[in-house]
């Protein structure tokens, strides 16, 4: 009796086990999470103001099925004067500059202060097109995240997505 009971429960975990759905559109092999170190001297040309000191790090995870993105950044050790304006994905190798091509939705409205020296900011499901997000996955190393303030306007801060 025992041994039936046994059999019985070890069919009922397999069981419920495999019950699961695979028709969820960010499963782990939709989803590519690249961790980004930024650093002023990563622009081009490098930055050499009183923000060339500052630093950060951005996570941003590719949806592939879904053609969205979501950005979740950390900053620090800028000067308490400084004022965010933007931060976007380019396409470009490193020491190239590169067009906008995925913008995250920060503007010099929503931007979070600096006061203090560092800030975040996130923002999901950005939506992109099927071609940018095939291009980016195909070679990550061609593509850059960069975040922008008054002070340097054209990029205060990069990284390569790799």
């Amino acid at each position: 009796m025992k041994r039936l009971a046994l059999v019985a429960a070890t069919v009922m975990i397999f069981a419920v086990a495999g019950c699961g759905s695979s028709n969820n559109p960010n499963t782990p092999s939709d989803t590519t999470i690249f961790t980004v170190q930024l650093s002023p001297l990563n622009e081009v040309p490098p930055v050499s103001n009183a923000e060339a000191s500052a630093r950060g790090t951005a996570v941003i995870t590719v949806h592939k099925a879904a053609n969205t993105i979501d950005f979740s950044v950390s900053l620090n050790s800028f000067p308490t004067t400084s004022a965010l304006t933007a931060a976007h994905i380019h396409p470009g190798a490193a020491g190239s500059n590169g067009t906008v091509l995925v913008g995250t939705g920060l503007t010099a409205g929503n931007a979070p202060s600096l006061a203090s020296g560092s800030g975040t900011f996130s923002f999901t499901g950005v939506s992109t097109s099927a071609d940018n997000i095939t291009n980016i996955l195909a070679a990550p190393q061609n593509f850059y995240f960069n975040v922008h303030t008054t002070a340097n306007g054209g990029g205060v801060m990069r990284g390569q997505l790799r």
